[in-house]
């Protein structure tokens, strides 16, 4: 006599696979089980880092917004990207409180086609404003689903400025009554601050045509010499920038250390007044 298999209901079956463990998706609640590194950066962070990062008191989350566009014979296409890598590090470590959103790469950079401005020139990836502005508004609404409760937008190309104003508006008018703000700081591309500043400290340009200065290079050289093309603008005699020599290199990085000192002071200061401390 063949006997028949019973076959569990779905409502069993629904049980057992809640019971399981799920390897792609954890417990969020899991403990986490080594020690975490020493990095603000949250592409750098597991999810465990981040989440007791926060549960620590790092509820501030910068978002910067770099570019992908020509920098003249010697810089690298990423110039605003490298040197985001050094001040941000520096701002967040300053402020204590904060981590840093992976940098927003792409950004409007001219017309596409026909091209225009950047775009002109091999290289450059350019975004539309209202693609730039989605992103931003997606990339900030991830941060307040997550919980932080102060997202701050900086920008080191002048082209980036307006969305992120824009958006800024647009998202504190949206979340308006809630726990997370939006803060557009604008103080932090005062290029004409570091320049005066600069002058301070001896070193005054005379500005050539490239698009490049003496602060832009100190800083991307304090992140990676290889981005300015340090050794081969030494064999070929044209290691310096508007007039500025950056030889020895060791004293070019140690003031480029200093810009990003000076620049991550006047920007954690705006901060911690668009925030009211």
């Amino acid at each position: 006599m063949l006997r028949t298999l019973a076959v569990p209901s779905l409502a069993v079956l629904s049980l057992w696979l809640a019971a399981a463990p799920d390897p792609v998706n954890p417990d969020p609640k899991s403990p986490r089980p080594i020690d975490a590194v020493d990095s603000v950066f949250i592409e750098q962070l597991t999810w465990m880092e981040v989440r007791d990062a926060m549960k620590a008191g790092k509820t501030t989350v910068i978002i910067p917004t770099g570019g992908v566009e020509q920098n003249g014979p010697y810089l690298a296409t990423g110039k605003h990207n490298y040197v985001l890598q050094g001040t941000c590090e520096a701002i967040a470590r300053k402020l204590g409180n904060a981590l840093v959103s992976p940098i927003v790469a792409f950004v409007p950079e001219g017309n596409i086609e026909p091209a225009s401005e950047h775009m002109r020139y091999p290289g450059t990836i350019s975004l539309t404003e209202s693609t730039y502005r989605a992103l931003l508004v997606d990339i900030c609404a991830s941060f307040r689903a997550h919980g932080f409760t102060n997202i701050v937008l900086i920008g080191d190309s002048g082209g980036n400025q307006a969305g992120m104003k824009a958006v800024a508006a647009e998202l504190n008018a949206k979340w308006a009554g809630g726990k997370s703000r939006v803060h557009f700081i604008p103080e932090y591309y005062d290029y004409k601050g570091v320049g005066d500043w600069l002058e301070s400290q001896g070193i005054k340009q005379t500005p050539a045509e490239y698009h490049d200065d003496f602060a832009i290079t100190a800083q991307m050289m304090v992140v990676d010499p290889t981005t300015v093309r340090m050794k081969q603008r030494i064999a070929a005699g044209k290691f310096r920038i508007n007039g500025v020599d950056l030889a020895p290199a060791e004293k070019t990085i140690e003031m480029g250390r200093k810009i990003i000192d000076y620049r991550a002071t006047q920007t954690v200061a705006a901060i911690k007044k668009s925030m009211g401390k």
